[in-house]
């Protein structure tokens, strides 16, 4: 039940950093956001807990940090599409 969880809140995280960086609606890309949201999650999320001094415990910090990091993902995700379309 715990995976199911993880994986619902980093799409959910992903979707969000889409839609921060321009994506509408209608053209989110639910593999980017699970990817992206997962990546983020695990890396922002864990960073900006533990340099909070929550540790692994579920805090603000840990969601801010999984937004960041996801939107971090997103964008380079976005730019390397970009690149390699041109």
């Amino acid at each position: 039940m715990l995976i199911l969880i993880l994986i619902v809140a980093g799409m959910f995280v992903g979707w969000i950093a889409q839609l921060l960086l321009g994506a509408d609606s209608r053209s989110v890309d639910w593999g980017m956001a699970l990817i992206a949201g997962l990546v983020g999650s695990f890396v922002g999320g864990l960073l900006f807990s533990l340099l909070a001094g929550d540790g692994l415990d579920i805090r603000p910090s840990g969601f801010i940090g999984s937004l960041v990091g996801a939107l971090v993902v997103t964008a380079g995700w976005q730019y390397a599409r970009r690149r390699s379309a041109s």
